[in-house]
């Protein structure tokens, strides 16, 4: 569609055109220049000491993530990748993995660019705020030294560089977000710059607080730490603030977050908290700097509360005996997702509050109207549900939010795929398989040659790849396929002779139960769009309303008396959370009136079990019973035992032209396949790391 590129051009103009006001703001141009001129246009009765940072900082990263919705909305029916299209190297260098290590991970050559220019553009700003502060320092008390004031402005200034931080840091965890989607993100893969800005902020902070509390010391006024200021900011606020983000981060670290969930889970609920405290400290002028990221994030957090209220129609699970449970959703057919997407699942029985990302193994395509997803036990939560499912008679209480992951994909567009897992790391690859065997059975398709390397502990996880195949069935022909599996056993030298059978259990409807559709429907991400962009436009029309007929006048009624400085930060949070409520709702109960017949209408499609396990195809059972697609991964597929596969060997075996290389699994086994496509040896590999852990 001609006019998408008319779109991609504005929003890259008005992205470039912010960017460079974040460059501006510390300089003396934007200061003693830029700040007097637009305080006198912009800082009006509607929107007092605001209107300049709205207009700056808050406006365009609404304006984009509101076009953006309909630039995706046009560009998501080209999603789908023709079978002769190639892939495009000249820019595959950005992709590369250049960096492999702890606690960074795998960092490609595009995200150095990027951290790097942040970084510039950090030390850029406390440069030039310490350039300009020190040129015209402030005593802020009778006998203060120079060097004590110099003191107190770089802590004051590192604070500032917090705040530039927070401008990014909810962006990454907004999973519905139409940002992301613009540069070619999920919430997934860009978890980890939340971690990293959550880092540095923190630190930033710490510093920031610290310094302060030397500075009081030093010139003896920790009586000021306990100050909650009517015409400035409030620095008790602050402190809270503090303590809340210590709490927080200290929680997050890699080895917490791994070994104490439920403490990590539930002390980043605390960031409610911490945003408030937060604004009240900064003040209403800085909270617009950082207002759009938070914004949205409440956008998609409510839209994330509404989609869960309702109860997901589960309609079968397969369990297998080494601990791993395939849940079967029943799906809208207009709910379309790609491979590698994943769901948010909810126990109300085990937890009414934690929630937990799992991938999704189904393909939309072969299966319309079922959504699956892979679960291993690996915690107190997922082995609580695998009991509850072998145990539940009838039915079973989940909610669900999502699906999230990628607009499109490029895995069609190699000539070699390979796909390297660990454990449970075969999830995401299972939906790939699904879709190259969609795409094998059309017509004029081209589908690349695939080589499944996956590593397993026991013998008995060899039955995950049952789940290669999905429940309703397969093409007969599955020879246009050309599908290669090495799996590797690590921990046992020989066959388990004991038969492994994968059951499937299949649960009652109930009338409370409801499909799983998109919050807004099959459209959207215009309706995303419609949301922000009316949801903001009301905020600014309350805002200048509140502060024309109602703050103001009650300042001229106290004969000048100043407005206190928290409540215009208390105005701007609940105004946005209204905003927010009444445009979200609306437009979620329109979508939901639409379709209240679909949600109505769930039916029961009980189909008999299978009568064998493709898991008995590595146990020497007999294979009468068997289909024809289960015979023909029977045959391509090879089992090593006792020996953990050699990856540097297998990736430089592969002589096509064009080789893409996926890896999922444990974080050694991935930095491993990283450093082997990034050693320069091998010029036709072409890496992606898939990470789901936290």
């Amino acid at each position: 569609m001609g006019n998408t590129w008319i779109i991609r051009l504005i929003l890259l103009v008005v992205f470039l055109a912010w960017l460079l006001v974040w460059v501006l703001l510390p300089t003396k141009l934007y200061k003693n220049t830029w700040t007097p001129k637009l305080n006198m246009k912009l800082n009006s009765t509607y929107f007092g000491t605001q209107g300049t940072n709205l207009l700056l900082f808050s406006f365009p990263v609404m304006f984009i993530a509101a076009l953006g919705s309909v630039y995706l909305h046009f560009q998501k029916n080209k999603q789908k990748q023709t079978s002769g299209s190639k892939s495009n190297h000249r820019l595959s260098f950005l992709s590369r993995p250049v960096l492999v290590m702890a606690p960074l991970g795998i960092v490609t050559a595009m995200e150095v660019a990027f951290a790097t220019m942040f970084i510039a553009l950090l030390i850029w700003s406390l440069a030039n705020y310490l350039y300009i502060s020190f040129g015209s320092l402030h005593m802020h008390k009778e006998g203060e030294k120079v060097w004590e004031a110099k003191f107190r402005s770089v802590s004051l200034r590192l604070g500032y560089i917090g705040n530039v931080c927070w401008a990014f840091l909810f962006i990454p965890v907004t999973r519905g977000s139409s940002l992301l989607p613009l540069v070619g993100l999920t919430s997934e893969s860009s978890i980890k710059y939340h971690i990293w800005l959550g880092h540095l902020s923190n630190l930033l902070f710490a510093a920031h607080t610290v310094g302060f509390f030397i500075y009081w010391a030093m010139t003896h006024q920790m009586a000021l730490a306990l100050e909650w200021s009517k015409t400035y900011v409030s620095n008790v606020a602050g402190v809270i603030a503090m303590v809340i983000g210590v709490v927080m981060w200290v929680a997050s670290f890699y080895r917490t977050r791994r070994k104490m969930f439920e403490l990590f889970f539930y002390t980043h609920q605390l960031y409610i908290l911490y945003i408030l405290f937060y604004a009240l400290h900064v003040g209403a002028a800085y909270l617009c700097m950082i207002f759009p990221g938070i914004f949205l994030f409440l956008i998609d957090r409510y839209l994330r509360f509404l989609q869960s209220r309702k109860r997901a129609r589960l309609v079968s699970a397969r369990v297998l005996p080494c601990g791993v449970v395939e849940l079967n959703f029943s799906k809208s057919k207009d709910l379309r997702y790609n491979p590698t997407s994943i769901l948010f699942v909810n126990v109300p029985s085990i937890s009414k509050l934690q929630w937990h990302p799992f991938t999704i193994t189904s393909n939309c395509d072969m299966e319309p109207d079922r959504l699956s997803v892979f679960i291993k036990t690996q915690g107190s939560w997922s082995e609580n549900l695998y009991q509850k499912t072998i145990a539940s008679a009838h039915q079973l209480e989940l909610s669900v939010e999502g699906p999230y992951g990628p607009t499109s994909s490029n895995f069609l567009r190699h000539e070699l795929l390979v796909m390297v897992s660990g454990g449970s790391g075969l999830s995401p690859f299972i939906s790939i398989i699904r879709q190259m065997i969609y795409e094998s059975s059309q017509p004029n398709s081209r589908v690349p040659q695939v080589l499944l390397v996956c590593s397993f502990k026991n013998s008995a996880d060899l039955a995950m790849l049952d789940l290669l195949l999905p429940i309703n069935g397969v093409p007969a022909d599955l020879t246009k396929l050309q599908l290669k599996i090495e799996a590797y056993v690590t921990r046992e030298k020989e066959k388990d002779p004991l038969k492994i059978q994968l059951q499937t259990k299949w649960f009652k409807p109930n009338p409370s139960d409801s499909a799983i559709t998109a919050a807004l429907g099959p459209n959207n991400w215009l309706w995303l769009g419609a949301v922000i962009a009316s949801s903001f436009v009301m905020f600014l029309l309350l805002l200048g309303i509140i502060t024309r007929y109602y703050i103001f006048p009650m300042v001229d009624m106290n004969a000048g008396d100043v407005y206190h400085y928290s409540f215009y930060i208390l105005w701007d949070l609940f105004l946005g959370c209204v905003c927010v409520f009444l445009a979200s709702s609306a437009a979620f109960l329109w979508f939901k009136k639409e379709n209240v017949k679909e949600q109505n209408q769930i039916q029961n499609l009980e189909i008999p079990s299978p009568t064998a396990s493709p898991g008995s195809w590595f146990h020497s059972a007999d294979r009468e019973l068997e289909s024809l697609p289960h015979q023909s991964l029977v045959d391509a597929t090879e089992v090593h035992f006792g020996e953990r596969p050699d990856l540097k060997r297998i990736l430089f075996e592969c002589k096509a032209s064009d080789v893409g290389v996926l890896a999922c699994g444990p974080r050694a086994m991935r930095h491993e396949v990283a450093k082997i496509c990034s050693a320069g040896l091998a010029e036709n590999l072409h890496f992606e790391s898939i990470s789901f852990n936290w």
